[in-house]
């Protein structure tokens, strides 16, 4: 055989199929989900840099950031499968053990102590609960197979509420929201009954009152200003009532790129972080905020359908978590900065500044990314 014939061979697709797999398929690199994360990422600097006061060096720590996260995606997108499945115990008590020695010797920060300092280096042992959690349960739920059964989901229920009790007593309730949704949705992905559902739903709203008095006082005044946030508007309210003024402004098309008022004059606070996505809607309006949404439904589609075409349960259940999770994150968000959902402190993926979930966000899409392009390689 000749030398072309057997490069041509290599970079074939199976007999019956057309065309020949990209470079990027061998790099590992999902095309799609990849111009998706971009094209977010560039309306993040553009807002970022009105949001800053046109502010650079703000725009340039960001863009750092990113580019580490990026580096830390495609180093995740090399490894396959079933290298994951072979991690996820050890990355679920390694995560745990960090979690305690949070509680124990955690740097604090804004009142909560989240995080640990080794070297330089520091870091939120909790962001890395978000990838450990799904790994566990998909690793756990390939092992045993499925159909679920009590036992075992009464196991799942102390594997996701360990971690998240342990971020919860941080305190950082917002992680520990994200941290049982994002092993629910294994659960639900696994095929958790609707009744068991339901009932689980009733006990929650059962225990609330049990639950109230449990909660921090500034989490019980979150609560009670997303009910009434004009009881207080100077103070728990201000936020989300400037917010929604932010949004309510821009109208259908926006006052224009580094034109909004609420955030130049200083009447929206965490304009960069949390609310950033009210500084969006003031500039750009209904229409951009329309587009902004549909470019993350995409992103999320991509993820579902890496997800419907993963080769085993493993994949399929941990493609389809990290993807919801992301899904819920960006919900919540937009729904607290327009007042459908109480401020929970979770920031807007990819579009917020800051780089504490950043790394998790991108690893998750590496995760993605070697799932899709290892089942493709699989085939040949």
């Amino acid at each position: 055989m000749s030398l072309s014939n057997s490069l041509k061979n290599k970079w074939a697709k199976p007999e019956g199929s057309s065309g020949y797999h990209s470079i990027w398929q061998y790099l590992h690199i999902d095309i799609p989900l990849l111009l998706g994360i971009l094209l977010l990422i560039s309306f993040g600097l553009i807002i970022l840099y009105s949001a800053s006061d046109q502010n650079m060096a703000v725009v340039e720590q960001q863009a750092l950031r990113i580019g580490l996260s990026l580096i830390v995606m495609f180093v995740f997108a090399q490894i396959p499968p079933t290298t994951y499945q072979r991690w996820a115990l050890f990355v679920y008590v390694v995560g745990i053990i960090l979690l305690f020695s949070v509680l124990l010797v955690g740097h604090i920060g804004k009142g909560a102590g989240r995080w640990l300092t080794i070297g330089f280096f520091r870091f939120q042992p909790s962001e890395v609960m978000k990838l450990a959690i799904p790994l566990f349960l998909a690793w756990h739920y390939h092992r045993i197979h499925l159909p679920l059964s009590f036992p075992t989901i009464l196991f799942s229920a102390v594997i996701i509420l360990i971690p998240a009790i342990l971020t919860a007593k941080q305190p950082d309730l917002s992680t520990a929201i994200l941290l049982v949704i994002a092993g629910g949705s294994v659960l639900l992905l696994a095929g958790i009954s609707w009744l068991l559902i339901a009932t689980l739903i009733g006990v929650c709203g059962l225990t609330a009152p049990m639950i109230w008095y449990l909660l921090y006082d500034y989490q019980r005044q979150r609560v009670l200003t997303f009910f009434n946030p004009e009881r207080d508007p100077l103070g728990a309210g201000y936020h989300i009532i400037q917010s929604k003024i932010a949004i309510g402004s821009g109208g259908w098309f926006g006052k224009g790129w580094l034109n909004g008022t609420q955030s130049h004059l200083n009447f929206l606070p965490e304009h960069t972080t949390d609310f950033i996505f009210a500084v969006f809607g003031e500039e750009f309006g209904f229409v951009g905020s329309v587009l902004l949404v549909l470019v993350f439904m995409a992103v999320i589609s991509r993820g579902l359908y890496i997800t419907i075409k993963a080769q085993d349960t493993f994949s399929r259940l941990l493609a389809g978590s990290l993807t919801l999770t992301f899904f819920v994150s960006f919900f919540i968000n937009m729904g607290m900065v327009t007042g459908i959902f109480p401020v929970v402190g979770i920031p807007l993926p990819l579009i917020s500044y800051g780089g504490s979930s950043m790394i998790t966000l991108m690893a998750s899409f590496g995760i993605l990314m070697s799932i899709q392009t290892h089942r493709k390689l699989l085939t040949t």
